[in-house]
């Protein structure tokens, strides 16, 4: 018997992330072993030693509730804003399972969420994908926010990096808030040729993305990122403690913050943030290199791994969830 075509889609997605995923975890791998070589591994590996574990799973914890929890309630809210009514538990499942497309290639894979809403709803995508698009802008801004605060004190050359940002988002946001100057804009896309077919979504898309980018929706939602990128900055810090270095939580939020920021239009910041986060604590804190690379590749492996661990076992569900009839 031949198999619906959805288990087929669940399937493949499955099979392209298993791709993405060893190459991810290749050059995650490549880049730390380097990394350890030229700070030294057996100072890495004495560091790994004297940590406190205890605080490894505080992080993790911080990361489960603060972070992810928040960040599910935040995508619900917007789905729930567009009018798009989704179990809890489905919605939870789908959330996880984006966190495992964090890694694919430009974060494509992350339209796994709005497609899977899509399978069990019926609501289209152009519909959903504004919803993604908020999740992600106001995680990316809340990262920004939390590094400007402290940005002049430790890293006074890259200020202009940072508030030129959030000065653009805002922009960005300002524009999408005018309908008339959007629509002018959207139409004018509309009428160039590999992109006439899409014109009416496209209006679609932007009559979702005002519901989403509203004064009110918007605070909530940056407010929630704020909170949520806050928990995983608390985490950063409180693994400093594990070595025996009483960082301030300034000095960690701006460290984490910045390096997430500067990593995000990278695979879930692979290199980018990883090099940031192994360099900065050495270069502005005078912390020990040995001490700064394992904490770089604890806090990495308390957040994004952590989700990719989860978002890997979340895609494994989707093929039984897509067998089920649709939610009303």
């Amino acid at each position: 018997m031949t198999p619906p075509v959805e288990s087929e889609s669940a399937q493949s997605l499955t099979v392209r992330f298993r791709r993405w995923l060893a190459w991810a975890v290749a050059l995650a791998a490549i880049g730390w072993i380097a990394w350890s070589l030229f700070v030294g591994v057996d100072e890495v590996s004495a560091a790994l030693g004297r940590f406190g574990w205890r605080w490894f799973f505080v992080a993790v914890v911080l990361t489960l509730v603060g972070n992810y929890a928040l960040r599910w309630l935040k995508w619900h809210w917007l789905l729930g804003r567009l009018g798009v009514r989704v179990p809890l538990g489905e919605s939870a499942l789908i959330f996880v399972a984006g966190l495992a497309m964090v890694i694919s290639p430009g974060k494509a894979g992350e339209l796994l969420k709005p497609w899977l809403v899509r399978e069990r709803t019926g609501a289209p995508m152009a519909t959903t994908i504004p919803a993604l698009i908020t999740e992600r802008l106001t995680d990316g801004m809340a990262a920004l926010i939390i590094a400007a605060v402290s940005v002049s004190k430790f890293a006074g050359d890259s200020a202009s990096f940072v508030y030129g940002t959030i000065g653009l988002s805002l922009a960005g946001i300002l524009v999408l808030m005018h309908r008339g100057l959007s629509l002018f804009i959207l139409r004018g896309v509309g009428r160039l040729g590999p992109l006439r077919r899409f014109a009416d979504k496209l209006e679609e898309l932007y009559g979702a993305m005002r519901l989403c980018l509203a004064p009110w929706p918007l605070f909530v939602t940056l407010l929630m990122s704020i909170v949520a990128w806050g928990a995983e900055c608390w985490g950063y810090q409180l693994l400093w403690r594990g070595f025996g270095h009483d960082v301030s939580l300034e000095a960690s939020s701006f460290l984490y913050a910045f390096a997430t920021a500067a990593g995000g239009l990278s695979p879930g910041g692979l290199g980018v943030a990883d090099g940031m986060l192994a360099t900065l604590p050495v270069e502005l804190l005078g912390l020990p290199a040995g001490e700064v690379a394992a904490t770089s590749m604890l806090i990495r492996g308390a957040t994004l791994w952590l989700g990719v661990l989860l978002g890997a076992l979340a895609l494994f569900a989707v093929d039984p969830l897509l067998k089920r009839p649709r939610a009303a």
